[in-house]
Formats: C-alpha cells, sequence, structure tokens
C-alpha cells in the first residue's frame, strides 16, 4: 500500500508529560491470575496481533503502515521495552515504554485488548509502566492521546498525574483505507 491509497483524517493529538514520579499508593493488581512480562525480541507478527488488537477500536494506524523491516528495528531496539499483559494466560494488553531519547520515557502505547476493557485493567497496567518508566530515573515521562481514542484515556493519563502540555490537530491514516 503506497501513500497515495490511504486517506487522511484530522485528530486533536494531547501531549502529556511529568516531571516526577508520582506519590500515591499503588494500583492493586487484578484478581485474575496475571502476569506482565517483557517480549523480548518479538516477532513483528506477534507485535502487529498487539498493536492491531488493542488499537483497531481506535484508529491506531502508526505501525501498521510501517513495513516490516522498519517495526522490526524499533520493537528489537534494546532501548524500546514491550510489555505483554496477560489474565489467565491469555494476552489482555500491552505497552510500549521507548528510551531512546536520552533523559526521557515515552510511553508510546498503552491498551487493552477489547474484551478486557471495564475491568480495572487500564488503571492497573498504565500504573505498572509509569513506575516502570521511573525505573531508569528520566528527567521526563510523557505520552500522546488523541480525540480518537477510548474516551476515559485522556481523564486516566491526568489522573494518574499526567499534565498536557500541548494540544495540536494532527492527520493520521484512517483505519478503514489500511484494509
Amino acid at each position: 500500500m503506497t501513500q497515495d491509497n490511504i486517506r487522511f483524517i484530522d485528530t486533536t493529538v494531547t501531549y502529556l508529560e511529568m516531571f516526577a514520579q508520582p506519590v500515591r499508593p499503588t494500583v492493586p493488581a487484578p484478581l485474575d491470575q496475571h502476569a506482565i512480562l517483557r517480549a523480548e525480541l518479538p516477532t513483528v507478527s506477534f507485535y502487529r496481533y498487539l498493536y492491531n488488537t488493542v488499537g483497531e477500536p481506535w484508529n491506531w494506524t502508526d505501525r501498521r503502515v510501517l513495513g516490516d523491516k522498519t517495526l522490526c528495528d524499533i520493537i528489537h531496539d534494546p532501548l524500546v521495552e514491550i510489555y505483554v499483559l496477560y489474565i489467565a494466560g491469555v494476552p489482555a494488553g500491552f505497552v510500549e515504554i521507548d528510551r531512546r531519547i536520552k533523559g526521557e520515557v515515552e510511553m508510546g502505547f498503552v491498551g487493552l485488548i477489547p474484551e478486557f476493557t471495564g475491568r480495572g485493567l487500564g488503571n492497573y497496567i498504565l500504573d505498572w509502566a509509569i513506575h516502570a518508566a521511573w525505573s531508569s530515573d528520566p528527567n521526563r515521562v510523557w505520552l500522546h492521546t488523541c480525540d480518537l481514542d477510548h474516551p476515559r484515556a485522556l481523564p486516566l493519563y491526568q489522573h494518574a498525574g499526567f499534565a498536557a502540555y500541548k494540544r495540536q490537530v494532527e492527520k493520521v491514516a484512517a483505519l478503514e483505507s489500511l484494509s
């Protein structure tokens, strides 16, 4: 698929950041049997499964338009960490933590597979990811969301301690044009 075949839509993107690890009780682990495991050198197909399944309801397209080699170079970079939340042995969501910019950590993707939403797991995985991001003692942890994302995403990030520092309209590929 070429850029000529892709239809773009406008979305308002909100960039959020924090400069200190939040001081509050951690979110309790889910009652379900669970584990968060780092996917060491995940296959491109496994990563695409996670990304596409989590992101499809929210028009996540950034990684869909990347070729396999480009995507593999990103997800195999030693400074990019991919963690998968499993509930009773089933992938329930994932987090991507990007440490490639010195002194910063971007929480590139945080999300749940649709069948696992509404169970309090979003709070849990976000809190876990925030603590993981701060483990390298960066100057700043940041992320972004847009108005196409889950309606509770922005309030959840703000409640977790992130503060918005920039909003702008950006063009993103429309998911239906990628099918």
